[in-house]
């Protein structure tokens, strides 16, 4: 698609959810459109101010500040926290709507965050129209749907589910919101079921996916909804190299100490790493992180640690002395650049959809040690669909051990199994980029949306 005259540039307005694991997509997603000749403005926290992203001529940005105000009731759950973000993005948009279109530069459509519920209802009344980003896979999605219609009836019953389109799941492959229902964090599984919620009268709804990847359940969705895949949301370096100056997100909540990590990582061999990351929200507890440090350790295998510094506590006192000589240890890193770096043979992860498609997209396989939430569903199709990575404890385990920490880096990094893996991981690599290359599914999909905007805004 050429880029849009000034006199046909449509504006859209993008909103994201706060939390890391969901401003990159929705950034991403910006990215590509204004690289398209689409006005973006996208509404992002006061942290922002001080990153890349607030240096990024093509697209503009408005502030929000999500901190509590005089006399507003302090959150005090989970899900009231949600909650209250919502309140605060309701308030502010109005206004923003109203300052663009003083400005001759109306806002026509808004896309945002599926979490932010009433975003949806605000854009008709304002005279605009909803597009609803999910930052989850169409699998995940689909089982939170299937709750929220009551056709999976909680508390869940029997061994496992059979859902339209998806394998069938043992209860522990569900999501853990649903697996506990709402035990865990009251009010939150609630939260999620919102997302469907008059979802038909949205005019457009996204996936942070590619086609091939959930060609069946994506299928189903669209019988439901109109729904159109338009990932990997991953900077374009890294995928179809369209976009020369698109070589990270831009935005960081936690600092990178990139020059550290990719220094030690060029002096390693070929494929002789495994990369440690748990995300930006997931806590171990203090004997798995035990187990996981001596499991590493004794696997006489390279690697790079994320601890996140409110965790780094808990590390073994000596273990970072005994550690010096085959691993680093860094409170955050630049995990694409790390992901692609040519030392890096596998990504032993927690199966956030983030870390999941990043790795997807650089055809890396993980080992995965699912912690909460979506990650559990994520974990399954990872090793059992999408075949590009192994679990980390044997599935009627509570716990996992050093001995399964030692053992599954030792299958994947020196073992036949690893080569099965990366074999299939190469290929998702592949259909990631082709996705996203010009006349690629979601490159596609991109296009028929921006046309749309345009043919019924001018």
């Amino acid at each position: 698609m050429e880029k849009q005259t000034s006199a046909n540039k449509p504006h859209i307005m993008t909103i994201p959810y706060p939390y890391q694991g969901h401003m990159n997509p929705m950034l991403q997603f910006s990215k590509r459109l204004a690289s398209k000749g689409v006005q973006i403005t996208i509404l992002a926290t006061n942290d922002v101010k001080t990153s890349k992203l607030a240096h990024t001529s093509s697209i503009n940005i408005e502030y929000i500040s999500y901190e509590i105000e005089q006399g507003d009731e302090i959150p005090k759950s989970v899900a009231a926290g949600l909650g209250y973000v919502n309140h605060k993005v309701l308030k502010r948009v109005p206004g923003i709507i109203e300052k663009h279109k003083a400005s001759g530069s109306p806002i026509k459509v808004i896309v945002y965050d599926s979490l932010i519920h009433g975003a949806l209802e605000l854009a008709h009344k304002l005279g605009l129209r909803g597009a609803s980003l999910f930052t989850q896979t169409c699998a995940v999605c689909s089982v939170y749907y299937h709750v929220q219609r009551g056709s999976l009836a909680l508390p869940l019953e029997g061994h496992t589910v059979s859902l339209p389109s998806i394998p069938v799941l043992e209860i522990e492959d569900l999501p853990s919101l649903v697996q506990a229902h709402d035990r865990l964090y009251p009010g939150l599984l609630e939260v999620i079921k919102k997302q469907f919620v008059d979802l038909e009268k949205a005019e457009w709804i996204f996936f942070n996916v590619f086609d091939k990847l959930e060609e069946e359940i994506a299928k189903w969705l669209s019988s439901q909804w109109p729904i159109k895949t338009i990932g990997p949301s991953i900077p374009s370096m890294f995928l179809d190299k369209r976009l020369p100056d698109d070589r990270d997100y831009g935005l960081n909540l936690f600092k990178p100490d990139a020059e550290a990590c990719i220094k030690w990582l060029s002096a390693k061999a070929t494929g002789s790493v495994v990369y440690v990351s748990f995300g930006s929200v997931a806590n171990l507890a203090q004997n798995h992180m035990d187990e996981l440090a001596w499991g590493l350790l004794n696997s006489n295998i390279n690697f790079l640690w994320v601890v996140r510094e409110t965790e780094q506590n808990k590390l073994p006192g000596n273990f970072k002395a005994e550690a010096s000589e085959k691993g680093l240890v860094v409170s955050w890193c630049p995990q694409l650049e790390v992901l692609a770096h040519k030392a890096v043979g596998s990504f032993m992860t927690h199966c956030g959809w983030n870390s999941t498609l990043e790795a997807l997209s650089l055809g890396m396989p993980m080992l995965v040690m699912p912690q909460w939430a979506d990650q559990t569903t994520n974990a399954k199709y990872v090793v059992d669909v999408w075949q590009t990575g192994v679990w980390v404890k044997a599935r009627d385990k509570e716990i996992f051990t050093r001995e399964d920490i030692t053992n599954r880096i030792k299958d994947v990094m020196d073992g036949a199994k690893g080569e099965e893996l990366r074999v299939n991981a190469i290929k998702w690599k592949e259909q990631a980029v082709e996705a996203m290359s010009e006349g690629g599914s979601s490159d596609k999909n991109i296009d028929e949306f921006i046309s749309k905007v345009i043919s019924t805004t001018t």
